[in-house]
């Protein structure tokens, strides 16, 4: 499993512990808010690198690779 998917399984499991104690819309806010501010606190040069390896994976998972050979 993937740093981010552990990433975004923990923000969900506090999203949902908070919920009781909290309200909906403040774990809610909770949930979108903390990976809004990590990623806003990170140096442009680290947001591009992000965004780069992002679009890579996302490449990777659509199946064919650009630029291969088509089957029958």
């Amino acid at each position: 499993m993937s740093n981010s998917a552990k990433i975004a399984i923990g923000g969900v499991v506090v999203a949902v512990v908070l919920m009781p104690f909290i309200g909906f819309w403040l774990s809610l806010l909770v949930l979108i808010g903390v990976p809004a501010i990590a990623y806003l606190a990170l140096d442009p040069s680290q947001r591009r690198r992000l965004r780069r390896i992002s679009r890579k994976e996302i490449g990777r998972c659509g199946g064919r690779r650009p630029g291969a050979a088509q089957g029958p």
